[in-house]
Parts: C-alpha cells; structure tokens; sequence
C-alpha cells in the first residue's frame, strides 16, 4: 500500500436505515459514533432504555447512536423493519437512527463488522446482541463494548466524553 493510500476507515461503509433510505457512516465524519447491534427479544433488550439515554445526554455534543438489528443470536430479532422500528419507538422511546436488519457475524456479515472484527481482533467481534463499537469523528474504531457491558457504564461514559468533538 502506497503511504498516500488512506487506511480504511468507518466512514468507508455504508448501512441502509430501516426506512429503505442510504446511511453512509460518513454521514456522520466529526462525531463520535456508537454503533450497537441490536434485538427485540434478548434479555439484553432493556438496554434500548440507556443507550436513548446516552443518545439524548450526548446528541447535541456531536455524539450518534446508530442502532443494528440482527437476527444472529437466537433468533431475537425475528421482526420485519416497521416492527422492529415500532417496538423500539413504543417500547423505549427510541429516536436515534436505526438501520435495516443485517448479519453481524458470519459468512454473510455486514462489511463493517467484518472489518471492525479484523480491526480490533477476534475478542472484539459480537457474540451476543448489544455489542457496542465506538467510532472516533476521524472514522478510526476507538472501542468495543460487550453486550454485558450497559450503554450508561463509567467506562462507556468516558470514552464517548472523551470522543466528543464538543466536549463543553
């Protein structure tokens, strides 16, 4: 690779919102960017509580929640997009963006979860719903999170503080 390449970065990839319509990470290029694969029916599901929360407290600082439907483990995310869209909505208040259901794991996974997954290494691929990547403004992954690991905890709390652009 030349030294003028530009490394790959999460601004590389692109998902599809549950609406149909285009979502380029790089949409997104100068925010902090938590990227959370989600499901309905995980016991992890109340989760969608505190990541509205860090979506709500960090929003307006140059922070994005981009939340992943997959239907990867157990078979917790059954629904089509408009029922996942209106569990959220009704269930959690959920208003930050959500994409169209994708494979995080697999033969068939997302292109950004494979290369987050070569990224960062074997131990920070998803192995269960409620994974968490955390995106720098420049597109470089950051930080994973896992699924044990609530959206509100101190140490996810610092390091999206200290990913902010805005840190006022």
């Amino acid at each position: 690779m030349a030294a003028d390449t530009p490394k790959t970065t999460a601004h590389d990839f692109a998902f599809t919102a549950i609406d149909g319509t285009p979502l380029p990470l790089k949409a997104f290029a100068g925010k902090a960017v938590l990227v959370v694969n989600t499901a309905s029916q995980c016991g992890f599901t109340p989760q969608y509580s505190a990541l509205q929360e860090l979506w709500t407290r960090y929003r307006d600082k140059g922070f994005m929640l981009l939340g992943v439907p997959s239907n990867d483990f157990g078979g917790q995310e059954p629904g089509t997009a408009a029922e996942i869209k209106d569990f959220c909505e009704v269930n959690f208040n959920v208003d930050f963006p959500l994409t169209e259901k994708v494979a995080v794991t697999g033969e068939n996974a997302h292109p950004f979860y494979v290369w987050a997954g070569k990224e960062l290494g074997v131990l920070a691929k998803p192995r269960w719903n409620f994974h968490k990547y955390l995106i720098a403004p420049d597109g470089r992954l950051i930080d994973w999170f896992s699924t044990p690991t609530k959206p509100t905890a101190p140490r996810v709390l610092k390091a999206v503080e200290a990913a902010l652009p805005d840190k006022s």
